[in-house]
């Protein structure tokens, strides 16, 4: 199963709008895709709810796992999303 990590860049983590943002492009994808911080567990990444109980602050690292055709292609482009300030834009 693919895996990338990024740091969340956005100036209020994963909450509401970033957290929005990401359920977003998961569903959008087709994929079943997971986030987790270091030593927890993964949570739905397609959940907005579940993105947000996270507690994922800025400059937090996070990983992101996908399975499936084009996983590698999706995580890669949700690290791009997480890595711009999704507060600001």
């Amino acid at each position: 199963m693919p895996t990338r990590t990024v740091t969340v860049a956005s100036s209020v983590g994963l909450h509401a709008r970033p957290a929005a943002l990401l359920a977003s492009a998961v569903n959008d994808s087709g994929l079943d895709v997971t986030v987790a911080l270091p030593g927890g567990d993964a949570v739905d990444a397609g959940s907005i709810l579940e993105v947000m109980t996270l507690g994922a602050a800025h400059g937090d690292t996070v990983t992101l796992s996908a399975d499936g055709d084009g996983a590698d292609g999706v995580l890669d482009s949700l690290v791009a999303l997480l890595s711009r300030d999704l507060d600001n834009e």
